[in-house]
This record gives C-alpha cells, structure tokens and sequence, in this order.
C-alpha cells in the first residue's frame, strides 16, 4: 500500500484527497496529516484513516485533538510538527495542500526526505520556484502538480518530446464575476465573489480566481514545472472548465486534457501516477454540453494576471512580493476592510515600491516576504 501525508487536510484539496483514499483503500494509507485549527475535522480524519503522526498549527489545538484520539497517534504542534508530517512519517507521496506560502518549508523538506511531492501549493513554486526545482532535482524527486490546469499539461506532455513544444495554453473560468465588466465590480461584496460558477474551492483560492491571480500565480508555476519561457506560455477564458489546459506543438498538432470541473481527477492521477486507477468522479459526456466556449484574454480587465506576467519575467523576487502582497490583500477584503478592487490596487502599489533582488536562500525569501506582507497590511485604500 502506497504511503500518504497530507499537509492542509482540513481544506479542500486535503478532503478531496481524503475521499480518493477512501474510495481506493486496498491501494493507499494514510501516514500523516496536518491542518491548521479545525481540530474536530482533524480529529474526525484520524480515527477513520489512522495515520502515525497528524499536527496543527499551535499548541493549544494540539492538546484539544489529543484527547480525542487514540495513544498510539503522534500529536505535533507548529512549524516543527508540519514538518515532521512532511518528512518524517514514512510516506512515500506527501500532497502539499496549505494555502500560501506557508507550504515552502514543509514540502522542502518532503523533498530531503525524498518523498513524492503531490503539488497542489503553487506558492511554494511562485516564491521560491528556483530553490525548489533544484533540489528535488539534486533529490531525484518527482514532483506530480495536483492544480487541473498542470496535471493537464503534465499529461498532455507525458511521452512528448519537450523540444517540440511550440506553445501551453492554461485555460481560465474567468472566476465569479467572468462576465461583469470592470464599472460593475464597483461593490461587489465578499458573498458574491465566493459563488465560483465552477468549482468547489477554498475562500481564498475563489477570491484569487475572481481577481485572476489564481492564474497569474498558474503561470509563474507552469514556468518552472516545465521550464516554459513566458513568450511561450498563454491564458485563454474557458467558461465551461472542460478542458483544463492544452500543449500546442511545432507541427500545429494541439494535445488537451478534458474532464469535469473535479479537482478528485488530478489529485487521483498524483497519487496513482505512473499507473491510472478507477476514479469516483463521473464519467464526461460531451452531449450534455452541446458545446465549448473561449475568450481572448483581456489583460486590462484582468490587470492582475498583466502583472503576474511581468512579474514572472522579471524574476528574482518579484513574483515573491506579487505573492505576498496578494494574500494580505485577499485577507483584508475578505475581512471587508478593503473593496474587492482594492486587491489590485495593494498589489500594484506593493510591487512599485519595490526594488528586485536575489533570493538566494530562505532567509532572503522570508525577508522579501515580510517586506510586501507589511506594506500591504499598511497601505490606506
């Protein structure tokens, strides 16, 4: 049986995960699991899978879910506990799926411990794509993306000879508000913007899907999955999410990958690869659709995804700041201390003020990112 830690199992990707475990339990088990203070979930998720080790965010949490569970569960805390379910439970596949850029530290250290790296975190790769690629390549370490969008392109490439790529295509939703123009999101409120059309997804990935940064951020991490140029790498509107993303190759040849909007497909193909297993997601019936829709993207009604571009070219620790700045700006509007198009505004503003720099190492990256979290906290908009 095939050993798994789930890092973030109380979010949504880490639940979907549960329930592809679940549905295939003669293949995989459960060795560990972190989250951050749902601790009844938590709890819940350890006396059914009963992993060896599981953690929380703080000490106080942690000492509530131990009461709860069995002696031979392994209760860990903070930092430290994240990164003992990340490197050091005997898993074989650890599915990074923290929200933010809390996920670094743990999946480096998943990657030391030469585990399978599940990806959904693409911060991790955004701030730190350089440190991360390298090392899992010193590690011989396999890094499966769980996002739909580069399981998609991961499988489209798969056999492919990577030379012969001409251009990917990442397909977009165009998120909650795809079709009001930019006078119509003066307003807009917290509840509106968490109604994704498509996909069932945490408030802060939903957010960021609205905004189009959730792309941007797809695109910096495309770059460094696939050691794509960004003249090479392309955004098309999908309203449907049928198709997931496409690799256009030198004689015009198009590979896609099609399925439902169900993050349960790639997450299975993580876990599975190189081998596919029978899924407990329904089956695509292109007949019920009748048909499929694209849009030109529109960078001025997605300035965001022009600056996640921008950034990602410009490289070093420009796509750290536009990172860091977009999670705070997303945490005040979701706490209603900022308009949703305020969140552009934070980013642009943050990025301004900033001159680009090397980030060697994680101490350079952290210092970077403390920089643009606080004048995003600060800025009056």
């Amino acid at each position: 049986m095939k050993q798994i830690s789930i890092l973030g199992s109380t979010g949504s990707i880490g639940t979907q995960t549960l329930d592809v475990i679940a549905n295939d339990p003669e293949q995989y088990e459960v060795a560990g699991l972190a989250a951050g203070t749902n601790v009844r979930l938590l709890v819940e998720q350890a006396l059914r899978f009963n992993p060896k080790k599981v953690s929380l965010a703080t000490r106080e949490a942690a000492e509530e879910a131990r009461v709860g569970l069995p002696a031979e569960i392994k209760v860990l805390y903070g930092e430290e506990g994240l990164d003992e379910i990340a490197a050091d439970t005997g898993a074989e596949c650890v599915v990074t799926a923290l929200v933010g850029s809390q996920g670094l530290r743990s999946t480096l250290a998943a990657i030391n411990a030469g585990a399978r790296i599940g990806l959904a975190n693409k911060e991790t790769l955004v701030t730190a794509g350089h440190l991360v690629m390298r090392q899992a390549a010193d590690r011989g370490v396999d890094i499966l993306p769980v996002d739909s969008e580069h399981s998609a392109i991961y499988q489209c490439l798969n056999g492919e000879n990577k030379a012969d790529v001409k251009k990917i295509t990442l397909t977009a939703s165009g998120g909650s508000f795809r079709d009001k123009s930019r006078q119509e999101l003066e307003g807009v409120t917290v509840e509106q913007a968490l109604r994704h059309p498509n996909w069932s997804m945490g408030s802060k990935i939903t957010i960021d899907s609205a905004t189009m940064v959730n792309k941007g951020l797809e695109v910096i991490e495309a770059h460094w999955l696939f050691g794509a140029d960004y003249e090479d790498l392309d955004v098309l509107l999908h309203p449907e999410s049928i198709i997931h993303s496409y690799v256009e190759f030198v004689d015009n040849s198009v590979i896609a990958q099609l399925g439902w909007p169900d993050m349960r497909i790639p997450i299975q193909y993580a876990l599975s690869y190189p081998n596919r297993r029978p899924s407990p997601t329904e089956p695509l019936d292109l007949t019920r659709l009748g048909s499929l829709n694209f849009r030109k993207m529109d960078f001025e009604r997605y300035p965001c995804l022009r600056m996640a571009f921008e950034c990602g070219r410009a490289g070093q620790s420009a796509p750290a700041v536009y990172n860091a700045a977009n999670e705070v700006a997303v945490a005040r509007f979701l706490k209603g201390e900022i308009s949703f198009l305020a969140i552009e505004q934070v980013i642009e503003r943050v990025l301004s003020r900033h001159q680009v720099c090397d980030l060697p190492d994680l101490g350079a990256i952290a210092e970077v990112d403390g920089w643009a979290r606080r004048e995003a906290a600060a800025l009056n908009i």
